[in-house]
């Protein structure tokens, strides 16, 4: 089968909705953002076009919250990507708790990653922040018998870029290095 080159296009969506919070002028800010991956099993990156006020504060305080969006509040996530943090103040748009190394978390997210920048790598009006995970929460409902996310009860939605597209994380298909078996 050949395929068309349609060229130097970023094809790796869809991706997990997140929406990031950090502290600035004093008071939790939020921002949606979709471009986030991991690093190592110790780090995650978050990626931020540079205009957003929310940079500021984590430029400022080297902290930041990685809430994992699920259906239940996605409509109010999804309004962190309208509305901007440098004219509205955001920090009454979530009920929310300050995690125990300085980050806001949002208490409707059953999935939040308390992180502290280990730097910023800079690209194309993009702040790329490095970030150490401190500390991971995770609401009781979502956990296994083992204290482990369960996946088959917590669905994060994914974003799909070019249509601009919420999706659930599906069915299970199969077992990582078990297929061949």
């Amino acid at each position: 089968m050949a395929k068309k080159n349609i060229g130097p296009v970023l094809a790796l969506y869809p991706c997990p909705v997140i929406v990031v919070g950090a502290m600035a002028g004093g008071k939790p800010t939020w921002t949606l953002a979709a471009h986030a991956g991991i690093m190592a099993h110790s780090h995650l990156m978050v990626s931020l076009v540079q205009a957003h006020y929310i940079n500021k504060g984590i430029r400022e305080n080297n902290k930041l919250s990685v809430n994992v969006v699920d259906a239940s509040w996605l409509k109010e996530a999804d309004r962190m990507g309208t509305v901007s943090g440098l004219k509205t103040d955001k920090s009454e748009c979530f009920a929310w708790t300050m995690g125990e190394n300085g980050a806001p978390l949002i208490d409707d997210a059953k999935v939040s990653i308390e992180c502290e920048v280990d730097g910023n790598y800079e690209l194309e009006n993009f702040d790329n922040f490095i970030c150490r995970i401190l500390a991971t929460y995770a609401d009781e409902s979502v956990l296994n018998g083992q204290e482990k996310i369960d996946y088959h009860t917590f669905k994060p939605v994914l974003f799909e870029f070019p249509t601009y597209e919420y999706f659930l994380t599906g069915e299970k298909i199969g077992n990582c290095a078990r297929m061949n078996r």
